[in-house]
């Protein structure tokens, strides 16, 4: 049953009816409709952020969301396998490749850089997952930064390979003189008497004694830079440049079979014993210059002869005798 609501009429002492006008009614109504449609608002607002209240379009994003994160996970597992595989191609670079051709080897400080400076990954923050994302972006980047520098060592081990064979190719490597064709190895490298003043001197190359017209071979490949007889004491000679800091010298020559400026392969003959210039009889004086300094020929003597033969021959050219020269 409706209450009824009175108040206390003071001027005629009694209690009447109160009596709501229509207007107020109708206001009151839409009072309270406005408030039960503002506190629905808030309410469903207030429920679409809480997790326990997912429409059709978030539950789309988080699937979604899962999915990119399982996504993630498998490429950092590939990239870890790549790592792998790219730590052994790097061990295999540093204490094999450049450790055979002679070239530093590549830090890991350098290989596994970061990148400083600005910022890379900036656009990538403030999101719920920005640390997985700007993560894997790092590795993804710091990956392709090693590969770079590894496809860029390996370019070099291939032109150090190519120079190596070169350079294989100009080390003088063999006698200038067959041994068959040797009467001796008359003097070797290092202090001998001189023929003529009979002193004591530094002889610079080593001396084979043969007959007049024995041929002569190039030890090495290379160009010859002089084929004449104007140095002092050579006679007729050639000077061989072989590149690489390498140069070899023969003398006492009867003649020539290369003139200056022709390229020569090793086992080229280039010329014939003589005993030209400053010589006591037919022979080959034979030397090995490196980087501009006279070296002791015996030790490039590995691509003609045996171990037997090499151990004979260094037997007597460290003989401390009397040169021919």
């Amino acid at each position: 049953m409706k209450k009824v609501k009175y108040y206390y009429d003071s001027e005629n002492l009694a209690f009447r009816k109160i009596k709501i006008k229509k207007r107020t009614k109708v206001a009151y109504a839409a009072l309270f409709l406005l408030a039960s449609a503002l506190f629905g608002t808030l309410a469903f607002i207030v429920l679409l952020n809480t997790p326990y209240f997912e429409t059709p379009k978030d539950r789309l994003l988080s699937r979604e969301v899962d999915n990119f994160k399982i996504q993630y996970s498998i490429l950092n597992k590939k990239m870890d396998q790549i790592d792998e595989v790219l730590a052994n191609i790097e061990e295999r670079d540093n204490n094999i490749y450049r450790t055979y051709f002679n070239t530093s080897p590549i830090p890991d400080e350098q290989r596994k850089a970061g990148f400083g400076g600005v910022n890379r990954y900036k656009e990538l923050e403030g999101y719920d997952n920005s640390e997985l994302v700007v993560n894997t972006s790092k590795r993804v980047d710091v990956i392709s930064k090693q590969l770079a520098i590894q496809s860029k060592s390996l370019d070099e081990i291939l032109k150090l390979a190519k120079e190596k064979n070169k350079l294989l190719a100009a080390i003088p490597a063999i006698q200038p003189v067959k041994n068959e064709n040797l009467r001796a190895v008359a003097s070797g490298f290092g202090y001998r008497t001189d023929p003529f003043t009979k002193v004591r001197k530094f002889h610079a190359g080593m001396d084979f004694s043969s007959r007049t017209g024995t041929p002569i071979y190039a030890t090495g490949d290379g160009i010859v830079e002089r084929a004449d007889n104007t140095a002092s004491g050579y006679g007729n000679h050639i000077v061989i440049r072989h590149g690489y800091g390498y140069e070899t010298l023969y003398g006492h020559l009867s003649k020539y079979n290369v003139r200056a400026g022709k390229r020569v392969k090793r086992g080229d003959l280039i010329g014939f014993v003589g005993s030209t210039g400053r010589s006591e009889a037919p022979h080959l004086h034979y030397e090995v210059h490196k980087n501009g300094e006279v070296v002791n020929p015996l030790n490039y003597y590995y691509g003609n002869i045996s171990a037997a033969e090499y151990i004979q021959i260094a037997k007597v050219a460290n003989q401390e005798n009397q040169s021919l020269d």
